[in-house]
């Protein structure tokens, strides 16, 4: 597999949505594997559940350091039990 330059320059802030049912663990899932794979993420942290309340969104401003560590935070939260959608 050939790979492709990053547009992004290095170290850059990078935001992440994870959106997921609210169930028991879900927020504390999604925040191990986060503090996993960058530093301090609490600095930009905001949660926002749905209208009618059956959806939660954690959205996060990282510092990424490179593409490997974004691609592995990725990869990481798609094999999360609960998420349902990363942006």
């Amino acid at each position: 597999m050939v790979s492709t330059p990053s547009p992004l320059q290095f170290p850059t802030d990078y935001p992440v949505k994870i959106v997921g049912r609210p169930d028991e663990g879900f927020r504390a899932r999604v925040h191990a594997i986060v503090l996993r794979h960058a530093r301090a993420p609490d600095a930009e942290r905001a949660e926002r559940p749905s209208a009618n309340g059956k959806y939660l969104s954690i959205s996060y401003l990282l510092r990424a350091e490179s593409r490997a560590q974004i691609e592995a935070l990725i990869a990481e939260l798609r094999s999360c039990d609960g998420v349902m959608m990363l942006l």
